[in-house]
């Protein structure tokens, strides 16, 4: 592909889990138990300037690699990383994520906010809304008891 561009794109995704915001935020900073619902990490640092990278992908299909950098954690409440998204060693996009973890009766509300620098038609924002809602719903089976 010879064309270079950028398509920037922010969206959002809400979900509400029967389940604490402990349990939630647990779900995201333990690597056992975010592999049950995420890729299991080749390396996982859950602190602000830590570094978090896994690998995976679909079945037979291509591997990805994600690369993190926490920015921001407030326990139970907010999680803000940045991170790059590269296949075969092109990179697919760059972005900064904010997770909102909002204490509601029977649960949590999570507030799952993407901004991203999508590249050379490689990915797109409404592939990645797509698959991050994929990802959420895993994670709310995780955290409900389900999975």
């Amino acid at each position: 592909m010879n064309e270079r561009f950028v398509k920037h794109g922010t969206f959002v995704v809400e979900r509400t889990y029967a389940a604490s915001p402990e349990r939630v935020y647990h779900a995201w900073a333990d690597p056992i138990a975010k592999a049950k619902w995420f890729s299991k990490a080749d390396s996982f640092d859950f602190q602000v300037g830590g570094r978090e990278i896994s690998s995976g992908g679909p079945p037979g299909g291509p591997i990805f690699t994600f690369d993190a950098n926490y920015q921001e954690l407030v326990p139970e409440q907010r999680i803000v990383y940045t991170y790059t998204l590269d296949s075969g060693g092109v990179r697919f996009s760059v972005s900064i994520t904010t997770v909102e973890l909002i204490k509601v009766e029977g649960g949590t509300k999570l507030i799952f906010t993407e901004q991203g620098a999508f590249f050379d038609g490689h990915d797109t924002p409404e592939i990645r809304e797509h698959g991050t809602n994929i990802i959420l719903d895993a994670l709310g089976k995780v955290v409900e008891g389900e999975d």
